[in-house]
């Protein structure tokens, strides 16, 4: 059978498959892979080094621009004093250059009796700042009178308040939520005036030449 004799080495060349290199080109796609992932390690090396070294930043101190637990000392001069009277108010000034009341503050006013001279002043310090916006003695020559139009309000002269640093004389209106506490004030503002005046007679006959 010569004829089918010529045929066989047909068969036997395509029988080896050429296309295999082909199968490695997955692998060469691959490469990128690897890379990629080589570099994945490398990072995550890199992070673990930043990791290890990052405790060193534990022993970094910042000392506190204010300690908060240390008590800071504050005085205001009334340690030697009792209060006598207290009342949340709103304080006007009058204004003589413009002829109108301004306002002072608001906040409670207090009358504080030194428990050694037995002298009464009255102090009034705005919320939350704590400002001082009325500070003087309760003198005899002092006169509470009612403001026009108002049953819960009181107008007075102090010669002498120190509320601004230096003694002025101001003219002063107090205005209170209801005419019950205006009345209380009255009656604590009256009684000081009294037992101030007592003193400062005292002081005065003391203070008076022997005949």
């Amino acid at each position: 059978m010569s004829a089918s004799e010529p045929t066989e080495p047909k068969v036997e060349e395509t029988k080896p498959e050429e296309t295999k290199p082909e199968e490695t080109k997955p692998a060469e796609a691959e490469k990128p892979v690897t890379s990629s992932a080589k570099a994945q390690r490398e990072a995550a090396e890199a992070a673990k080094g930043d990791e290890e070294e990052a405790p060193e930043s534990e022993d970094v101190h910042f000392e506190p621009v204010i300690k908060l637990t240390e008590k800071v000392d504050t005085k205001t001069n009334e340690e030697a004093e009792e209060q006598t009277f207290k009342m949340r108010a709103k304080l006007f000034k009058f204004v003589k250059e413009s002829s109108e009341w301004k306002e002072r503050g608001t906040g409670d006013v207090r009358l504080l009796k030194h428990k050694e001279n037995g002298k009464t002043r009255l102090v009034m310090r705005r919320d939350k700042t704590l400002k001082v916006c009325a500070n003087h003695y309760i003198v005899p020559e002092m006169k509470l009178s009612p403001n026009v139009g108002s049953d819960r309000s009181w107008v007075w002269n102090a010669a002498a308040d120190v509320s601004e640093g230096e003694p002025e004389a101001v003219t002063l209106a107090i205005r209170f939520a209801n005419a019950e506490n205006a009345n209380n004030f009255k009656d604590s503002f009256m009684k000081a005036q009294k037992e101030n005046e007592e003193i400062f007679n005292k002081a005065q006959e003391a203070e008076a030449p022997a005949s």
